[in-house]
């Protein structure tokens, strides 16, 4: 009986008139996307706060009189005198897989003309990285499908690596092939573009639709014309969407593309909002920025949801300085970086990565031991043959054995070329190590053993091997490929 008359109750008989306190402030001026607020004194930093026309903003610099706030929607125009309120609530951002294969601000609004998503799962943007009791060891490869990265800079799950560059070099193309050879692998990615012109996302975002590597890729953009607080806010919003992957036991990629556009939307910020500027212009806590994002990325233990999140931040340089202020602080944060050269791009080295300056600190850990082993002195052996190189251009006579290891470093530097958007599986990456390390490929020039390779991939994908495979089963099927093509 008591159950019936609760559902014959309406709302109104709950009403209890009472005194309700709330804080109000006003607008006392607005910035190119920033707005000064007088009042609201128990506000903090990092609240939304709401405008009287349906505007929201997130509170982004505290004052003695005055608070800053950075717009993040714009309804009807802000103007001064306008009153504030609090939200009560942190910015977050709607996660799950109905955000697969779709394109969104950092708000989680499609911008792919779609029909909303139905997401429920709320993350909040800024958020702790995981302690250190929570965290496990680096142990799984992540394949890029980089004939370079895989087999002399490897990945692995749960890294932060850095890709390094001058503009136009290929950098966002590696982290592209990144994305596209992960399909199949169960793995999901999330791509971040930040402060890009248009053609530049939709190019993109072509790109991962025919390769079909948007189903289990989330784009998330703020462009080159959107409000600094957008672009300030994407990659967070891109690392809280990874977060909630990985704290569900998920493998996660995860692309910044780049922060090099992500700092200078923040020094943009910090100096509209009266920050005091340091070294370039840039606020000081602009180290602290970057490496509390990229924190986050790390690998669970089982205990915790045995998840990954793997980051490829992407920097860029001017005339390939690496000691510049973002460069070096991006250097110092992440576990080692991928360097591309202008100088090798321009003399048609593709992808033009500098061997000898690009590391990967942990990498190796998780790198498989049968690429490890046929990889052994690749490295070794291509940065002795640029020095030797250098060496016999002044016409020095050399010897037969200097002779020998420059004919094998041309070798190795054609073998090592890639077409972009052409990621190869681990299993091609083993082939062509064996098949330049036991010798196979010594009695062809250059060229030719580079036109050999997919030959010698679709032999070894018809074979069915696999890295555990024993070696000797391994040549035997380079052998027998080869002998065929003579």
């Amino acid at each position: 009986m008591n159950r019936a008359e609760n559902r014959m109750r309406s709302p109104k008989d709950d009403y209890r008139f009472a005194l309700r306190v709330s804080e109000r402030g006003e607008v006392v001026g607005i910035g190119d996307g920033i707005a000064w607020i007088r009042g609201l004194p128990s506000v903090q930093l990092d609240e939304l706060i709401g405008f009287a026309d349906g505007s929201t903003g997130l509170v982004f610099q505290l004052g003695r009189d005055l608070l800053g706030a950075i717009l993040l929607t714009e309804k009807h125009g802000i103007t001064a005198g306008m009153a504030v309120t609090h939200v009560g609530r942190k910015l977050a951002i709607a996660a799950g897989d109905a955000l697969l294969g779709r394109v969104v601000d950092p708000l989680a609004n499609p911008l792919d003309g779609l029909p909303p998503h139905t997401a429920r799962e709320v993350r909040n943007l800024e958020a702790p990285a995981p302690p250190l009791i929570e965290r496990d060891f680096v142990s799984e490869p992540l394949y890029t499908g980089c004939k370079i990265v895989d087999a002399l800079i490897p990945i692995g799950k749960g890294q932060r690596q850095l890709i390094i560059g001058d503009d136009g070099l290929g950098k966002s193309s590696l982290a592209l092939d990144a994305v596209i050879n992960q399909a199949g692998r169960k793995l999901i990615c999330v791509m971040v573009l930040i402060g890009q012109p248009r053609s530049a996302v939709a190019a993109t975002v072509d790109a991962l639709r025919n390769a079909g590597a948007l189903d289990y890729t989330v784009v998330v953009v703020a462009e080159a014309n959107a409000l600094p607080g957008f672009r300030y806010l994407a990659p967070f919003a891109g690392c809280a969407l990874a977060e909630h992957w990985m704290r569900c036991g998920r493998d996660v990629l995860v692309v910044y593309d780049d922060l090099t556009r992500h700092a200078q939307s923040y020094r943009e910020l910090s100096l509209l909002l009266r920050r005091p500027p340091g070294r370039e212009a840039y606020p000081g806590d602009i180290f602290y920025l970057h490496s509390r994002l990229l924190e986050r990325s790390t690998v669970l233990r089982p205990k915790f949801g045995g998840g990954s999140m793997t980051a490829l931040p992407i920097i860029e340089t001017r005339q390939g300085e690496l000691a510049a202020y973002i460069p070096t602080n991006l250097i110092s944060i992440t576990d080692g970086q991928i360097y591309f050269d202008a100088k090798l791009f321009a003399a048609g080295t593709l992808p033009a990565i500098d061997i000898g300056r690009s590391v990967s600190r942990i990498g190796g850990k998780a790198q498989h031991p049968a690429i490890k082993t046929a990889a052994a002195r690749i490295r070794l052996d291509y940065l002795q043959f640029l020095d030797l190189e250098l060496f016999a251009r002044f016409g020095t006579r050399l010897d037969a054995a200097v002779e020998d290891k420059l004919r094998r470093g041309r070798l190795l530097r054609a073998l090592l070329k890639q077409d972009r958007l052409a990621p190869l599986p681990e299993q091609a990456h083993h082939a062509w190590l064996l098949a330049y390390g036991e010798g196979l490929l010594d009695a062809y020039p250059p060229q030719a053993a580079a036109a050999l390779l997919p030959k010698l991939c679709a032999a070894v994908a018809a074979a069915g091997l696999t890295l555990d495979d024993a070696k000797e089963h391994w040549l035997a099927t380079l052998a027998t490929s080869l002998a065929r093509q003579t």
